[in-house]
């Protein structure tokens, strides 16, 4: 068995899941997702055990392009996270009732499928294909079966894909370039081959523009807030949890390895655009009444301070990374879902219109503070761990980006916490709410589980990611004295 199965799992869950009928769409999409878990975490096992379980056929001549698939420390764990994510999100959805809903599910998977295929891509050319393919679930979830005016969704959705879309066509174009002369799209060749200063300025530029924008970094991130408001609970989550780490993975896999003289050049301009946006983000979250959008902003926060670590080019920082993406993709995905188990049921996104919920719900406000208390990055949680090695990777970078850096965890907690107070506290709301099905229970208990489990013992999880991230250091520092 190689990585080339859980592609192959998903991508037959997807046709499944549309054959199977709206009755049994749901179901069907729960089996596929999580039989494609089971096959990611018995691929690592077999990777683990020194077997080859990467892929590489010959798929078109001339431009030369390989079907290359790579294993390694760092693609099967992002393989891991986005196929554990998705039958929690599948799961998750059941308490909705869709039109077409074996179209909604198979666009999950599709969209599993690409994302997945992103991660192990190592031919440029592949790995662009599978990028672009993940746009095209998500712009029909959102746009389908999102919330609010349908007018202003698809103006959100709309912005959201072709800005996306027009920024990604600049990484396109530097493989391209990058092609011409090494003749190939391989990962492992075009970091061999020789690109001085200004070439490297220029593609380094390039791949920074479509990586922000999907993360994002500010000034790119205005299309954030109202697409992660617009879409359906099940998109919000693909868009946080999984698919924002498409480029955050990608700055490790193709940016910096590519450009490293120019990456350590422009390494303290990029790091403040990052922590300028974990500042603006926790500034915007204090403000928002809209609980989605206050999610929002708190993500563009935490993924700005991710972002930074992996700018800082240290062994601390790139780790720290890719813990803290694993552990906000667990966090952001529950904490959204508690956003949507409230909507359902009182129908409405304003913390002014809740309060007093913990009265009546006990279970789920628990539930719910753990997932805030993860997401402020208390000792103990997932969180904790790689917040704590990104700020130590900026203090070595300059001291200052740690103080910066370190405002997410301040500012964090008191919009949290804050938003938790108005939300849950209080006298008991005169509108009826019932504590957590066994359903919404079973999705909460999972992702705290993971949360609270590495956030004691993330030891599997560095060491399996270690090797593979010395290796890129050895890329990305190679004109460093």
């Amino acid at each position: 068995m190689d990585v080339s199965f859980i592609l192959i799992t998903l991508l037959l869950g997807a046709v499944a899941t549309w054959l199977a009928g709206d009755k049994w769409a749901s179901k069907t999409a729960l089996f596929f997702s999580t039989a494609a878990f089971a096959v990611t975490a018995y691929v690592i096992y077999l990777f683990t055990q020194g077997d080859v379980v990467s892929m590489h056929f010959l798929w078109i001549k001339k431009p030369l392009v390989i079907f290359a698939l790579q294993a390694d420390g760092l693609s099967l764990t992002m393989a891991a996270l986005t196929t554990a994510l998705t039958p929690v999100i599948v799961y998750s959805s059941f308490g909705n009732l869709f039109p077409r809903t074996r179209n909604f599910y198979a666009l999950i998977l599709l969209m599993a499928f690409a994302m997945v295929g992103s991660f192990l891509a190592v031919d440029a050319l592949v790995y662009y294909v599978f990028w672009e393919l993940a746009l095209i679930p998500i712009y029909f979830i959102a746009l389908s079966w999102g919330g609010g005016d349908a007018e202003e969704r698809k103006k959100a959705i709309v912005k959201f894909f072709i800005y996306t879309f027009a920024g990604s066509l600049f990484m396109l174009v530097s493989f391209i370039y990058v092609y011409l002369k090494a003749n190939t799209f391989l990962n492992l060749q075009l970091y061999a081959q020789y690109l001085n200063p200004i070439e490297q300025r220029w593609i380094y530029w390039a791949f920074f523009l479509a990586y922000a924008i999907k993360t994002p970094i500010i000034p790119f991130h205005t299309w954030q807030a109202n697409t992660y408001q617009k879409a359906p609970a099940a998109g919000t989550m693909l868009l946080s949890g999984i698919m924002l780490k498409m480029a955050l993975f990608s700055i490790v896999r193709w940016q910096l390895p590519l450009t490293p003289f120019a990456a350590d050049q422009y390494k303290y301009i990029v790091i403040g655009l990052c922590l300028a946006g974990v500042v603006y983000g926790s500034i915007l979250a204090l403000k928002q009444d809209n609980i989605k959008k206050l999610l929002a902003y708190s993500s563009l926060a935490h993924v700005g301070l991710i972002a930074a670590g992996a700018y800082t080019l240290t062994l601390d920082g790139i780790r720290g990374a890719f813990i803290q993406m694993i552990a906000h993709g667990f966090t952001v995905v529950g904490l959204f879902f508690a956003a949507e188990v409230i909507e359902r049921r009182y129908g409405t996104q304003n913390i002014s219109e809740m309060g007093g919920i913990r009265p009546q719900a006990p279970k789920f406000a628990s539930m719910f503070l753990i997932l805030v208390m993860a997401s402020v990055a208390l000792p103990g949680t997932f969180g904790f761990v790689g917040e704590f090695e990104l700020l130590y990777s900026l203090a070595q970078t300059h001291m200052a980006f740690a103080v910066l850096g370190g405002t997410t965890i301040i500012l964090g907690a008191f919009y949290m916490l804050k938003m938790f107070q108005k939300a849950m506290l209080g006298e008991t709301n005169a509108r009826p709410f019932a504590d957590v099905t066994f359903a919404e229970g079973t999705v909460f208990v999972i992702l705290i589980a993971v949360l609270l489990f590495f956030g004691l013992h993330p030891k599997p999880i560095a060491d399996f990611i270690l090797p593979e991230i010395q290796n890129m250091l050895v890329y990305i520092n190679r004109y460093k004295l």
